[in-house]
């Protein structure tokens, strides 16, 4: 749930990389329900979306409004600083350097390309890494989100490192050599690539990626485990195990997933919504994470997401052609060079920000769609709007609609909690009884 458009600019990176011992059994708070979202026949949807609304103090507010606003600007600086250190590697003919580096050492083109790899990760990595800090730990702390300290969370930034220049430099080598086979359609074949790689990820991450990062432990307490098992066999979902994941120790967040494909499939929630939430706030998350699974959410979004990045191979093709022809000393021979990388990700993610109203609705939908499943899944409106609050920690609230149509990568938490309360409302009936 917290894939953003860093995630995308990954993608472009990479060209496809997908980049405790006990369970705990402590519970949150009971839920609380505003008195004006009490099941009554004056039930309003509008009016108990408000009163849940109205239980965030105002300063709270106004933190979470600042963090995500300040995300935004981060958006736009992480892309121009992306495309700053990609233009120094060209303008000083770096990038043709790390390629002969690789062709000095070896006569195998796939090497070659591996060796490219490590240079540019490295380089990227590092003059990149003054900007992560400040994203990713210092800020984080500023507003409460993390709970790491330095040395860990290093570790788990080279834990990462290390996963990209592993199976970035099998996707590359991938790319290239697909690259050196066909002509002026590369970008096509490209695409194609980028879909297998995206496949690739998904089946191994939960089972071999996701576990370098935290432990996940059985859920042994039956009274969250069963129901979540019961929801998840009645959708169809053969699971017979609920796992917890030890991100405490990185964040406050709450959170949840059903992940997998071919065999690998997982049903996992974090211990912060295991120990921060009640029962019904549970259900409701799990809900939502099984509407994903059972909609197939991640076979259409790597579809539409495929189509979104072949329109921008095919753009960046043209163009790539045309600046590589005009710069004869960057070294470039072709598109099939891989000195042009730096030229590649640079139009990719010249063209990933400014399609990111595109992106984010169509993962947006997808999260809508969820959190409709969820609903009549889980059947705890009152759960679904009562964490959303919680999710509020680190997202807006309440935006405007044309802010939430650029910005927002999931439903405003406004639109959240009236979805619920819609539902609440057209299960009166049932509810009173």
């Amino acid at each position: 749930m917290y894939l953003r458009h860093r995630a995308a600019l990954l993608i472009a990176l990479t060209i496809g990389l997908l980049l405790s011992g006990t369970s705990v059994l402590a519970q949150g708070p009971p839920l609380n329900v505003p008195p004006a979202a009490e099941a009554a026949p004056t039930f309003d949807a509008a009016r108990a979306t408000e009163a849940y609304l109205a239980l965030v103090p105002a300063e709270q507010r106004a933190r979470s409004d600042a963090y995500f606003e300040g995300g935004n600007w981060l958006q736009l600086w992480d892309s121009l600083y992306t495309i700053f250190a990609l233009g120094l590697l060209l303008t000083f003919g770096w990038s043709a350097r790390m390629r002969d580096i690789g062709r000095r050492l070896t006569a195998r083109r796939p090497l070659q390309t591996m060796i490219y790899w490590v240079q540019f990760v490295l380089y990227m990595s590092a003059i990149g890494f003054p900007l992560t800090v400040y994203r990713d730990f210092y800020r984080e702390h500023e507003y409460g989100l993390a709970t790491q300290t330095f040395l860990p969370w290093m570790g788990d930034q080279l834990i990462g490192l290390a996963v990209a220049l592993v199976l970035g430099a099998i996707g590359m080598v991938a790319l290239y050599e697909v690259l050196h086979r066909v002509g002026r359609a590369w970008w096509l074949w490209a695409t194609g690539v980028v879909i297998a790689f995206q496949v690739f990820g998904a089946v191994i991450a939960p089972v071999f990626i996701f576990p370098l990062f935290n432990t996940y432990t059985p859920l042994t307490d039956a009274r969250v485990r069963d129901p979540i098992l019961r929801m998840a066999r009645a959708n169809g979902i053969n699971v017979d195990a609920v796992y917890v994941v030890d991100q405490s120790r990185q964040t406050t967040r709450v959170s949840a997933n059903v992940s997998g494909l071919f065999g690998t499939t997982r049903i996992s929630l974090n211990d912060n919504l295991l120990r921060r939430s009640p029962l019904e706030e549970i259900e409701a998350v799990m809900g939502h994470e099984m509407g994903h699974y059972v909609l197939n959410h991640v076979v259409t979004n790597l579809i539409e997401m495929s189509l979104v990045i072949a329109v921008g191979l095919a753009l960046s093709a043209r163009v790539f052609e045309r600046i590589r022809l005009r710069r004869p000393r960057w070294g470039i021979g072709s598109s099939a060079d891989i000195a042009g990388l730096p030229l590649l990700v640079s139009l990719l993610t010249v063209y990933l920000l400014l399609v990111t109203p595109l992106t984010n609705t169509i993962t947006r939908t997808s999260e809508y769609e969820a959190d409709i499943f969820g609903l009549n899944a889980s059947s705890q409106p009152d759960g679904f709007a009562s964490v959303t609050l919680k999710l509020g920690e680190y997202r807006k609230l309440s935006p405007g609609r044309l802010e939430e149509f650029i910005f927002f990568d999931h439903p405003s938490g406004r639109t959240r909690i009236f979805s619920g309360m819609r539902w609440k409302a057209e299960h009166l009936d049932r509810l009173l009884r």
